[in-house]
């Protein structure tokens, strides 16, 4: 039975749903909802997964080039990876924490090996980001910023350094975690929206 419940690319999964679905001519508009309420399936008795979550939710309307408004922004590129660990997972937490196989068991909330997953996470990523600008025709030099998950500020800037192939500040790669902590696949939408105000036509 399929019943891993961390979604933490689930935004981003939206997004490409949506550009695939107007893509296709099967939608000029759709809005992208995504509620991440994190706390419920924490386990505060284990300290390697109680560490600092936050409940957001965020939406992002991604639109036919022929109805976007002025200072929209143009998706260039796309690309998805799934690979399954069980370094990090969560067999649908609350939502069937009452079952009666299940009462009380670790297993049924959030569990995770942070520096497996770390491991397994950092160079997937940076190859796959580095592997998508390059066939778009773009270098490392042309990308004035990215919106990195934001669940580990060391895991970000891993992944800026590796796909810039130099130590980046926090402009290039900007965190939230400050402020909203690990708030799932939100997060990375709550960075572009926190800092993306100074781009300019043209920028990448």
């Amino acid at each position: 039975a399929f019943d891993m419940n961390v979604a933490c690319s689930s935004a981003t999964f939206g997004i490409e749903t949506a550009r695939s679905l107007i893509a296709g001519g099967q939608a000029k508009s759709v809005l992208v909802c995504n509620p991440e309420i994190c706390s419920a399936h924490l386990n505060f008795k284990d300290r390697d997964s109680h560490f600092i979550f936050g409940d957001v939710a965020t939406a992002i309307l991604v639109e036919d080039e022929s109805i976007a408004p002025a200072g929209a922004w143009e998706i260039l590129g796309s690309k998805l990876i799934t690979q399954f660990s069980n370094n990090i997972r969560n067999n649908f937490g609350f939502l069937n924490n009452t079952a009666p196989e299940g009462v009380g068991k670790a297993d049924k909330l959030f569990v995770q090996e942070g520096r497996k997953v770390f491991r397994e996470v950092v160079p997937m990523v940076a190859e796959m980001i580095s592997t998508e600008i390059g066939k778009l025709g773009l270098s490392a030099d042309d990308i004035k910023r990215m919106w990195l998950h934001q669940a580990n500020l060391s895991m970000n800037t891993l992944i800026a350094k590796k796909v810039m192939g130099k130590d980046v500040d926090m402009e290039m790669s900007p965190v939230v975690l400050d402020e909203y902590a690990n708030t799932s696949s939100a997060g990375s939408i709550i960075a572009f929206h926190k800092h993306s105000d100074d781009f300019k036509s043209g920028d990448t």
